[in-house]
This record gives C-alpha cells, structure tokens and sequence, in this order.
C-alpha cells in the first residue's frame, strides 16, 4: 500500500529529543515512516503506535519495541494504561490524510475520483459522508461547511445540497459536484472542492474533538521534561495546538495562580511553526500546508 512521504521528517523526530530508553508514542502510525525513525533512534525503549484505519496494521514494523494500536488517538490514555506505558517521554501527531487514503478510490477522500461519498478514516465508523448530506438538516449543513471548510456562503450551498437531494440522492463526488458548482469561483474550483470535502471528512470522522480530548490527554501522560510533537494541516488544528501548547486549554487562555503568575503547562520550543522546506515541498507537495510545533511539558 502507498502511503506519503512523512512530512517535517527530520524535523518532528529531532523535535521529540528521543533518549534511547524512553517511551514515545506515535498516534498516526500510517505508513510507519515516524515511527521507523523512533526506533532507530531507540535502543531499549519502547514504541506505542496508534492508528484507526486497519489497513494501516499491514504496514506493521516486525520489531518487539514496538505496541500497535487499531484505535482512534482519543484513546490513547486507556490504551496507555492498559500497557502500563505511562508517563511517557514524547508524543508524536501528523493529522494530515494519508496519500493511501487519498488515492483509494472506494473511501471517497479525494475530489478527484467519482466515488461514493464515504470519507471514514475507520472503515467501521458508523457515519459516513453521504448519510450527512442525505440527513442534516440545512442550519447544520452550514455549521459543518462554514466552521470546517471556512467556506463563504457556507449557507447558499447548504441550501443548494437540501434543494438538490430533495429531486435525487448525492451518493458520489460527482453528485456533490453537480449539486453545488456554481458556488465554486472560475478558476479555483479544485480549492472550493477541497474546503467542502475538507469540512465534511472532519464532520465524518469528529475530527476536531478527537483532537482536543487527544491534547487534553497529552498533558496526563507526558512525564516533566517530555516532549509534544504535532504536524498540523488547516487552521482550526494548528489554532488548536497553539493555544494548548500555550495555555494548556483551547482557548489560549493563560491562568494566573493566587500571586498573578502565569501557569504554564508547557514551555514552547517553536514561537513560529516549523514549515517544510522548498525541497520537500518539490518531492512531496501534500507537505505544503503542513506546521510543526514542539513543546515541553513543565
């Protein structure tokens, strides 16, 4: 199975300061690029990888360090106590798609293939895209298009998919694409798509509470000095991870204790993201929205 190259590959193991006795986590095992560069950097050590897609566990290095888990990363804490893995020494997260994911037809990921509208990163989750468009009452429809796809008009092409499914069902891509093409801008059609297709994958697979309750979780696990390592795609992640990196809550609010200082769960190792460079980007140019940060854990 083709899975991308991992993104910021150097960057985000360099980032996790691996001392080779230590405990590392991997949430988005995928192809195993990641976690192949832990354990190399591991003698001793041990390596939980964490993946929900099942064709992921074909990619499964042969190597006793190393613990795979067929779950969601919102599950990482359980899963970590099950295997008396905790505190950890560094988390690592790549919340991008994978290419396989992408380029397999049947998931519905990519606007690039009339396909059934699916879009579950676990092939056994319960909602899949086209029951949304089939189900969702307009008002949400909106909600989804415009917080997820920070798409404009997010309410004219919720109607639009209303209107349209009232005459027949919008099972395909090319169904979705009929149904709402005129609000795509001449020439930026693909970026239209791709924001709708955007907002309805983070929908499908609840996406963005996964990763708070992930975050939440990080800051239980990781031991003090441990480091938390997330590569980031869109906005609403990397707003996300900034604030908790900063503040240790999604909202960025700092807390003050008794005396007025500032109570920091973490000390922030990259101010500025880390972005790939114009070499990855010529070898791999799905690593173009990608943004690192690192930070430790006080």
């Amino acid at each position: 199975m083709t899975y991308h190259e991992s993104v910021l590959l150097k960057e985000s193991i360099d980032g996790l300061d691996i001392k080779p006795g230590g405990i590392y986590v991997d949430v988005t095992y995928g192809g195993g690029g990641h976690s192949k560069e832990i354990l190399k950097r591991l003698k001793k050590g041990k390596l939980i990888a964490f993946d929900q897609d099942e064709d992921a566990l074909h990619n499964k290095i042969e190597d006793e360090r190393l613990i795979m888990v067929n779950a969601n990363f919102r599950y990482m804490k359980n899963f970590l106590m099950y295997h008396k893995a905790i505190p950890v020494d560094g988390i690592l997260a790549d919340l991008g798609v994978s290419s396989h994911q992408i380029d397999d037809q049947s998931r519905g990921f990519s606007t690039r293939f009339n396909a059934e509208l699916d879009m579950r990163m676990n092939t056994v989750g319960k909602v899949n895209a086209k029951e949304i468009l089939a189900e969702y009452p307009a008002g949400k429809l909106m909600q989804v298009l415009g917080e997820f796809g920070e798409l404009n008009h997010a309410g004219r092409i919720a109607n639009a998919i209303v209107s349209e499914r009232k005459i027949k069902k919008i099972e395909t891509t090319d169904d979705l694409k009929n149904a709402i093409g005129k609000y795509a801008e001449r020439g930026r059609e693909n970026k239209f798509y791709a924001k709708v297709f955007q907002a309805l994958r983070i929908e499908v697979n609840d996406e963005i509470n996964a990763l708070r309750e992930f975050l939440k979780q990080s800051a239980d696990v990781l031991k003090e000095g441990g480091r938390l390592v997330v590569i980031s795609y869109h906005s609403l992640e990397d707003r996300l991870v900034k604030n908790f990196m900063k503040s240790g809550n999604e909202e960025g609010l700092v807390e003050k204790d008794f005396y007025g200082n500032e109570k920091a769960f973490f000390e922030i190792v990259t101010r500025k993201p880390i972005s790939p460079g114009d070499d990855e980007l010529e070898n791999n140019k799905r690593a173009r929205s990608a943004k690192l940060r690192i930070a430790i854990k006080k």
